[in-house]
C-alpha cells in the first residue's frame, strides 16, 4: 500500500466547516485509492521553516485573512514550479491567483483585497455577492481537466466566502497557461487550472464539505489519485 504525505497548507481553525471536511474527505479518497495518506496541517506562518519536498502535494485550505499569506504564496510557488500535484479552495484559489499575477504576469503589487484593502492592484477583491453557507450551480467549462474530472458540466458546490477574482484583470491574467476552469450565471470565475502542470487546480468552491454528509469529491479523489501518481513516478 501506498503511503503519501499531504500538506495543508492554512491556519487550522477546528469551528471552520471547510476545516471539518478536509479529513475526512481524504480519509474517503484513501479509501476509494486504497492508498494511505498522512494529512500535515503547515500553519501559513510555518512554510518558511518546512522542507516542502517532503510532501506529494499541497492543498491550500480555505480561512482567510491567513496568518501569513507569504507563507502561502511560497507554497503555491513551489508546487507550481516543482510540478507538485496541487489543490487550492476558497482561499487557496484566492492565493493561487496573486502568486500567479506576482511571479508569472509580472506584477509585483498585486494585492489581495482583504489583506490590502488599499492596493492599487487588487487582483483579488469582494464579490459582487457574498457567497457564505451557501450552495450554489457551478458550470464546468467543456475540455476543462475539472469537467473531465466531474464528468459533467455542471455540479452544486458549497461555499463560505466573500472575496474572489477582480474581474477586471480576468483577461490579462486567464491568458494560459493559467486557465478559467468553471464560472457560475453570474458569470464569475469559480475555479481555474494551470494547463502546463499535471495538477493544479483551484476552486473557490469548497468540495471538502461534500464529506460533512458522507459524500465523496470527485475533485478531491482526482487529487489524492495525481498525488499518488506522483509519489510512483518520482520513485519515493
Amino acid at each position: 500500500m501506498k503511503e503519501l504525505a499531504i500538506a495543508l497548507v492554512g491556519d487550522f481553525d477546528d469551528t471552520v466547516p471547510a476545516h471539518q471536511g478536509i479529513p475526512p474527505s481524504i480519509d474517503l479518497a484513501a479509501e476509494d485509492l486504497k492508498i494511505k495518506v498522512t494529512a500535515t496541517w503547515l500553519g501559513t506562518d510555518k512554510i518558511k521553516d518546512t522542507d516542502l519536498s517532503l510532501f506529494d502535494g499541497i492543498w491550500c485550505v480555505p480561512k482567510t485573512p491567513y496568518v501569513d499569506p507569504e507563507g502561502a504564496l511560497t507554497a503555491i510557488r513551489y508546487a507550481r514550479e516543482n510540478l507538485l500535484p496541487f489543490l487550492g479552495t476558497c482561499g487557496g484559489f484566492q492565493h493561487v491567483v496573486v502568486e500567479y499575477a506576482r511571479n508569472v504576469i509580472g506584477w509585483s503589487d498585486a494585492a489581495h483585497g482583504e489583506s490590502s484593502p488599499n492596493a492599487n492592484r487588487q487582483v483579488i477583491s469582494e464579490l459582487s455577492c457574498a457567497l457564505i453557507e451557501t450552495t450554489e450551480t457551478i458550470n464546468l467549462f467543456p475540455k476543462s481537466q475539472l469537467a473531465r474530472i466531474y464528468d459533467t458540466l455542471s455540479i452544486q458546490e458549497g461555499y463560505r466566502c466573500r472575496y474572489g477574482l477582480n474581474n477586471h484583470f480576468r483577461e490579462a491574467l486567464l491568458q494560459g497557461p493559467l486557465v478559467a476552469a468553471a464560472d457560475d450565471d453570474t458569470t464569475e470565475i469559480r475555479a481555474v487550472e494551470l494547463t502546463i502542470h499535471p495538477f493544479f487546480i483551484a476552486t473557490l468552491f469548497q468540495p471538502e464539505r461534500a464529506a460533512l454528509s458522507g459524500k465523496r469529491s470527485p475533485l478531491i479523489n482526482a487529487f489524492i489519485n495525481a498525488c499518488a501518481q506522483n509519489q510512483g513516478l518520482s520513485g519515493k
